[in-house]
């Protein structure tokens, strides 16, 4: 054997350190060979729910790890019960091991109602406590938990056997947690403890009294050894030692796992593979199906290859063009992964909808068909939704981008589709309430005749509520856009095809074709071919391999420059688009009920492949061929009809004639209404159109939307700052009874009086906002001493006393600008704004509601604003 192809020398210590995980290993598999075969009987337990044959197997191993003393994590695949398992497996500890508890479970907030509904259902004997809410809600707890402790026997302190909480407030409330010594702790979705840096990691090992605990998670791992060895090393930290120890032992592996050569390494992964049967359990759905002990729906997975329409090749175009120099460096070596990323996400934004950039969307900005017809995807979208709504189908939407879910919005109001949303900016109550109503309808049959209130689409962003999210009630999930992850998209598709699926499921993945996202596209599938398996989990290559960049440089070449001036392609024919959904649907009606798993690709080009594995890239990173498509794209550029194809962010001005025409007539009616207004002594309190800065953000962090109980006319009991009180109203000039207006006149007679006022000199239409002073005098109610205090009264509404219901439903046109206008006067008046929840009533269609709660967002964070939303505390 040569020099170089002798194996590197091991330190002693790298040895000595997988010897002893080895060790360690082989004991407790030895003992646990000990164990009875026989399963546990669950139901003796106070198990009330039937587990299958896997489950059954993971609590036996739970159990048996329990009397090991080794703490675990059960690494099962998304959608085989984990939760169940967990849920009996802590009743095995209260009613066979006499464990009186407590018992700490930490999830995602989105999940917490799943975990309260299984052990309430499956294990009812367990007293589960909710520990979510607001700082308030939570010290009602903590009170009720002293004055139970106080008053109870030795025998059993806490008035709980289970208390649920999220990790964020188990950070916020760790004075409190980590006093209660847990008798053991589960961590869900416990991939959120991957950094053994981050500030959970460390205060759950260091702070919490939790020596016996359990990892659950769908995605053991995700990206290298290092997100491993955190897991492993917060189960069992003497074990697993140090970072530096394990990546030493195991260091070849994890380049293997990178898509390396492992060939000279296979002793180290077999050992790394042994050790870690000892400490984690791993099932996937595919292989439980194959042994025979689980039986699911088919799963068919279906990219759809979508053309570009006009406008967006255009704007396409555009970015390339405006990107040149910088496409030149970068495949020329350049290293400058921030560049590259920036300029392919302006091209996904450009594959998913032009109305991403701002100034695209013609004015004014109506509803219309003009959001369909302006993207391909959409174009598909509409006629998918359309069969899939007619044949009776439920479907889960993913989008990665939360601006493209803005869009989607619109669309589903377009066509009247009723909807539920959830990603980031989607509170709490809402996601429980959306996935509630979303789920409901699985037991009550998929008719939408019949029930109409029941959502048909369920919106999501990609990375949105936690992996845990049960959401069977869809069959259809369609990826809008891919994210940059091909794992996330896996995992999100496990919402729909798990346990409890009882529907053929159709993954429908929205691809752009000969764009960016197709070569995002071929990068997933190669990543996924050339993965390792550790544990049963696909494993992808690292973002930042230099060859892997310079792939996706020469990938831009799939786009054809030529194609802007082909008029034939421009035009895009919808009976193209009609064909694609067509076949789509077709693959869906005639799935074979036995079928495996199966993945097809399907172009606008009447093509339909079969468990495609698309063309390798390696032909991309042919420079020559790159330059060559480069200069193509100057020359399309120099020869173009119209050198002005789009400028972004412009938009068309009026003739200058037309503008002196208009502003004349303007003036000259406002000269007339003031002179009468002047005559009889008024003075309007109609505020005007706010100027909006010019470095508008409206995804930033500033101002904030808060949601408090209480009573939104007196707002001195949220906060000391001057406030503003707004209420909605209609344009009829006859003031209320009830509600709002009975409060609003009980706080200070000026309030019916001014709108009275407006009403009569006419100066009260749809989208004015009238702001009215209240005096101290004339504040009854009104606790805020010398603090300012206005209403802000918002005409929202039209009255007309011959329709069968003479006041309109709220214009949510009108509306925004109310809220433009108010939040402008608010930061003006360093106030807050104070409001009841708008458009928004219990058992009904929640879309109008995210709507509002979208605009209540935007304007508190363009003009920096506090914005709190009252609500009524409910009696028990």
């Amino acid at each position: 054997m040569s020099k170089e192809s002798s194996p590197p020398k091991v330190p002693s210590t790298t040895m000595e350190y997988e010897r002893r995980l080895e060790a360690a290993a082989e004991i407790i598999l030895e003992k646990e060979a000990k164990f009875s075969n026989t399963p546990p009987g669950c139901s003796e337990f106070g198990v009330t729910a039937t587990l299958k044959p896997h489950q059954v197997e993971g609590v036996s191993w739970l159990i048996q790890k329990y009397l090991l003393g080794v703490n675990v994590v059960l690494g099962d695949e998304m959608g085989l019960g984990k939760t169940l398992q967990a849920i009996s497996f802590l009743s095995y500890l209260k009613f066979r091991q006499g464990l009186p508890g407590p018992f700490l479970v930490l999830c995602p907030l989105s999940v917490t109602d799943g975990w309260v509904s299984e052990i309430n259902r499956f294990t009812p004997n367990l007293e589960v406590l909710r520990y979510v809410g607001d700082k308030y809600c939570r010290l009602d707890m903590r009170k009720s938990m002293y004055d139970h402790v106080k008053k109870s026997s030795k025998g059993h302190f806490l008035p709980f056997d289970v208390l649920l909480t999220t990790y964020d407030i188990a950070l916020v409330d760790q004075d409190f947690l980590s006093q209660i010594p847990w008798q053991y702790a589960i961590i869900d979705e416990a991939q959120r403890l991957k950094n053994p840096n981050s500030v959970l990691y460390n205060v759950l090992l260091e702070q919490f009294l939790i020596p016996r605990r359990l990892l659950i998670t769908g995605t053991p791992i995700q990206n290298n050894l290092t997100e491993l060895w955190a897991l492993m090393h917060f189960c069992m930290p003497l074990v697993f030692g140090t970072l530096d120890q394990f990546l030493s032992a195991f260091k070849e592996t994890g380049d293997g796992l990178s898509g390396l050569d492992v060939s000279n390494d296979k002793e180290t992964y077999k050992s790394l593979k042994f050790i870690l049967g000892a400490f984690m359990l791993r099932r996937t759905k595919s292989l439980l199906i194959e042994s025979g002990n689980l039986v699911l729906p088919p799963l068919t997975e279906l990219t759809v290859m979508v053309p570009l329409v006009s406008l967006q090749k255009k704007i396409y175009t555009s970015i390339l063009r405006k990107e040149l120099p910088g496409l030149l460096e970068l495949s020329s070596g350049g290293s400058n992964h921030t560049s590259l990323q920036n300029i392919v996400i302006q091209l996904r934004k450009a594959c998913s909808h032009p109305y991403l950039f701002p100034g695209i969307e013609p004015e004014p900005f109506e509803e219309g068909e003009h959001l369909v017809q302006a993207s391909g995807k959409l174009l598909v979208l509409d006629q998918l939704l359309k069969r899939l709504h007619d044949s009776g189908h439920r479907v889960l939407l993913f989008s990665q981008m939360t601006s493209t879910l803005d869009i989607l919005q619109d669309f589903m109001e377009l066509r009247r589709y009723s909807y539920e949303r959830l990603d980031g900016s989607v509170r709490a109550e809402e996601r429980f309430a959306a996935i509630k109503n979303f789920s409901a309808k699985t037991e009550r049959g998929l008719d939408s005749e019949v029930d109409g209130s029941n959502a048909f689409v369920f919106m999501i962003s990609t990375r949105a509520g936690g992996v845990g999210l049960n959401l069977v009630a869809a069959d259809t999930v369609i990826f809008y856009e891919q994210d940059w992850n091909p794992q996330v998209d896996k995992q999100a598709l496990q919402r729909a095809h798990r346990i409890g699926q009882i529907s053929h499921v159709l993954s429908i993945n929205l691809v752009t074709e000969h764009s960016v996202e197709e070569v995002i596209l071929r990068r997933a599938e190669r990543k996924l071919q050339l993965s390792h398996n550790v544990v049963g989990d696909n494993m992808e290559e690292k973002e930042e391999d230099g060859g892997d960049l310079r792939s996706l440089v020469f990938g831009l070449q799939r786009f054809d420059p030529e194609e802007i001036h082909n008029e034939e392609s421009d035009n895009l024919k919808m009976v193209e688009i009609s064909s694609l959904a067509e076949k789509v649907v077709a693959i869906r009606q005639n799935v074979e009920p036995d079928k495996e798993e199966r993945r097809f690709e399907i172009n606008s080009s009447d093509t339909l492949l079969g468990n495609t594995s698309s063309a390798s890239l390696d032909s991309e990173l042919d420079e020559a061929s790159y330059l060559s498509w480069v200069e193509k794209l100057k020359e399309a550029a120099r020869s173009s009809k119209d050198e002005k194809i789009i400028e972004l962010g412009n938009r068309k001005n009026l003739s200058e004639e037309r503008n002196l025409r208009i502003e004349a007539a303007r003036k000259k009616a406002e000269e007339k209404k003031l002179a009468t207004w002047g005559a009889h002594g008024y003075q309007s309190l109609s505020v005007e159109e706010p100027i909006l800065p010019d470095d508008v953000d409206s995804s930033s962090d500033a101002g904030s939307v808060n949601f408090v109980f209480g009573d939104c006319t007196n707002p001195s009991t949220v906060s000391h700052e001057p406030a503003i009180i707004f209420s909605c109203v209609d344009d009829s000039g006859n003031w209320g009874r009830g509600g709002m207006f009975d409060a609003l006149s009980k706080l200070s007679n000026t309030v019916p009086t001014a709108y009275h006022r407006a009403s009569e000199f006419k100066d009260l239409h749809l989208g004015d906002l009238h702001l009215i002073k209240i005096d101290d005098n004339d504040d009854q109610q009104n606790t805020q001493a010398s603090k300012p205090l206005w209403v802000a009264v918002a005409v929202t509404q039209s009255y007309n006393s011959r329709r069968k219901v003479p006041r309109s439903s709220i214009s949510i046109p009108d509306l925004e600008s109310c809220l433009a206008k108010a939040s402008f006067s608010a930061s003006q008046k360093s106030a807050s704004l104070h409001m009841p929840r708008i458009g928004y009533q219990d058992g009904s269609d929640r879309s109008q509601w995210y709507t509002v709660e979208r605009l209540l967002r935007k304007y508190s964070s363009i003009f920096t604003v506090k914005i709190f939303v009252y609500y009524y505390r409910r009696s028990p």
